[in-house]
């Protein structure tokens, strides 16, 4: 990356971004609402506590801006040291308190190719799978890996959210998603491109949080009466 071209952005940032960039996150489960952005600035997308923008000068860079009084910012700076340069990773060129300066990954969520009806090759989730590995020997807990955060970009796997890596709790969004794509959708929908309206992939969604968490539920509780149980005896 040029560092000539890096320095000309962090520049702006502070001269033309951050004055006038308003971000709200008005409720931690909702996405972060930008009510004003400058020009020629544009954004790109919001997560629950962050906004994303990029520069039209500066195309292969994009600025996260953490909402005021959000958490998550010094979490995902961490993450971001300890995974160094990966092709599969974005990298931080640059860091202030709440703000960070990363490499831009250009491609399709697999949530979105279901909904195009576009082939997602194996190498994909072999390649998100190797990403997935070479995070955790950098000390890291892949965590919250599901069709929204990772990408396909000329038929290889991208991961684009690390903010939750630090979190040392069993996550296996990413494992159910690989056994869904391997069952279902490799020998139906790749053949056929088919294609999945929003609102069903919606239902789905909700649909596999729901039972997520009622199994959690019911595992934490399985857990209690045994541990009672041991008390007991």
């Amino acid at each position: 990356m040029n560092k000539s071209n890096i320095q000309s952005l962090i520049a702006s940032i502070h001269q033309e971004l951050i004055p006038q960039l308003i971000v709200e996150s008005v409720h931690p489960h909702n996405p972060a609402q930008v009510r004003h952005i400058p020009a020629p600035w544009q954004l790109l997308g919001t997560g629950n506590y962050a906004a994303v923008v990029y520069h039209p000068e500066y195309p292969d860079l994009v600025v996260k801006i953490y909402a005021p009084g959000r958490p998550g910012f010094e979490e995902e700076l961490e993450v971001y040291s300890r995974l160094g340069s990966h092709p599969a990773f974005s990298e931080c060129f640059y860091a202030q308190e709440g703000l960070l300066v990363l490499k831009r990954l250009y491609g399709v969520t697999l949530y979105d190719c279901l909904h195009k009806g576009l082939r997602i090759p194996p190498q994909v989730i072999r390649d998100i799978d190797s990403a997935l590995d070479y995070a955790r020997t950098r000390g890291l807990y892949p965590h919250d890996v599901h069709g929204k955060n990772v990408m396909m970009s000329e038929g290889r796997g991208l991961v684009v959210d690390i903010s939750d890596f630090l979190h040392q709790e069993h996550c296996s969004k990413w494992d159910n998603l690989k056994k869904a794509y391997y069952l279902i959708y490799l020998p139906i929908f790749y053949p056929l491109r088919l294609r999945v309206p929003y609102p069903l992939l919606d239902r789905v969604r909700k649909t596999y949080r729901f039972v997520n968490s009622f199994a959690g539920k019911v595992f934490k509780f399985i857990n209690r009466l045994r541990h009672r149980k041991s008390l007991k005896n």
